[in-house]
């Protein structure tokens, strides 16, 4: 749309006034604020209750899970 013309523009602008009236206009401007603010808080506020909900790894847990696992080998010898 960059290369319509000013009078393009301009009637574009006519038809826009006239269907949504100036006070709607307006207000558009800080509609449209408060839906990107609202939606900022609420990415804030996930990532926040997603980091609230994960329990801290601690090193005794990670080492039980490192000597519970099965060798390939032993379980092919098992299934003999």
């Amino acid at each position: 749309m960059g290369s319509f013309s000013i009078w393009h523009w301009l009637i574009v602008l006519v038809v826009v006034v006239l269907v949504f009236g100036t006070g709607k206009l307006k207000n558009a401007g800080s509609d449209l604020g408060k839906a990107v603010k609202g939606f900022k808080d609420g990415v804030k506020g996930s990532e926040e209750e997603r980091q609230a909900n994960v329990p801290p790894a601690s090193t005794q847990q990670v080492a039980d899970k490192s000597t519970n696992t099965i060798d390939v080998e032993t379980r092919e010898k098992n299934r003999s």
